[in-house]
């Protein structure tokens, strides 16, 4: 059977599509609305295995609320172009840093999701004029997931098993899309929270992100993500990443994590308050990995909460 065109992921509904020319690639962007003018901009961005889809239920309600909500395609998913290199933190921050720009904004409140917020932690430390507010959904500081994952056996046990198989080449392309990428269903089952499983609303996000997997070159660059993260550990640019990364943000930020959220720890996500000066910790109740999918409604109302401050 042929692989799923990129294209597929352009879904119909509410919202419109465009492509944004930014730091050399194209990427696939999605709004509901035409822009209007001195809307502030809301940037989101998506995690591991999935695509813009992720932000469905929040593209309307800030749009709703009168912001110029746009969720993006991450470098090397969806319909977003797939370079074979540029996985590392500094090329991924200098995307949603020319993303702004190409949107017509000098600045913006950047949402990420997992590697998502881990791009949006990048942003506002390496391009800090660009960034108003962040607000992070299961993504700790990379500095407090990092110590974490060496020093406290829980997080480790959760992070470790899954990030180590992700650095063989070729067998973990394989084990993301055989089986009509099977891969991404047990993932969400593993991460995802019981009442949301339940749903209709879970059983297409998993069809919808099985296809995507499958788009050729997303599995290889979604893995890379996760290489660099790794292999950059002995290198002289992961060094010198972290330490640049070791500055604390002065401006409103948000961590949300799913109470039952079985991956991150909600010790690695309170400690990343030694990064940012004003960073709102909120646990949800009934959620787990993907909260903003699980407990929109919650989610919805702590970030419309933030970009009042």
């Amino acid at each position: 059977m042929a692989a799923p065109d990129p294209s597929s992921v352009r879904l119909p509904g509410v919202w419109r599509h465009l492509d944004v020319r930014a730091n050399g690639l194209r990427f696939h962007a999605v709004e509901v609305d035409e822009p209007v003018a001195d809307r502030p901009l809301v940037l989101l961005l998506h995690g591991f295995g999935e695509f813009w889809w992720s932000w469905r239920h929040q593209l309307a309600a800030l749009t709703e609320a009168g912001h110029r909500a746009v969720a993006v395609d991450l470098r090397g998913y969806g319909d977003t172009d797939k370079p074979p290199r540029g996985y590392d933190g500094w090329t991924l921050a200098g995307d949603t840093n020319a993303l702004i720009r190409a949107l017509g904004y000098t600045e913006a409140t950047l949402v990420g999701h997992a590697d998502g917020g881990l791009v949006c932690w990048a942003t506002a430390t390496l391009h800090p004029r660009a960034v108003s507010r962040i607000a992070v959904l299961a993504s700790p500081h990379p500095r407090a997931l990092r110590h974490d994952v060496l020093v406290r056996r829980h997080q480790r046990a959760a992070f470790l098993p899954n990030f180590l198989e992700n650095q063989l080449p070729r067998y973990a392309e394989s084990r993301l899309t055989r089986r009509d990428a099977a891969f991404i269903a047990r993932y969400f089952d593993h991460r995802g929270g019981a009442s949301w499983r339940a749903t209709g609303d879970y059983a297409e996000t998993i069809r919808l992100n099985r296809s995507a997997m499958q788009i050729p070159y997303v599995a290889h660059s979604s893995l890379e993500y996760q290489r660099w993260a790794f292999r950059s550990q002995f290198r002289p640019d992961g060094f010198r990443f972290m330490r640049l990364m070791h500055r604390r943000l002065h401006i409103p930020a948000l961590a949300v994590r799913g109470a039952d959220d079985p991956f991150i720890t909600d010790h690695a996500v309170r400690a990343s308050s030694q990064w940012a000066e004003a960073l709102d910790v909120r646990t949800i109740e009934g959620s787990g990995h993907f909260v903003h999918q699980e407990q929109p409604d919650a989610v919805n109302a702590a970030l419309l909460e933030l970009l009042k401050t």
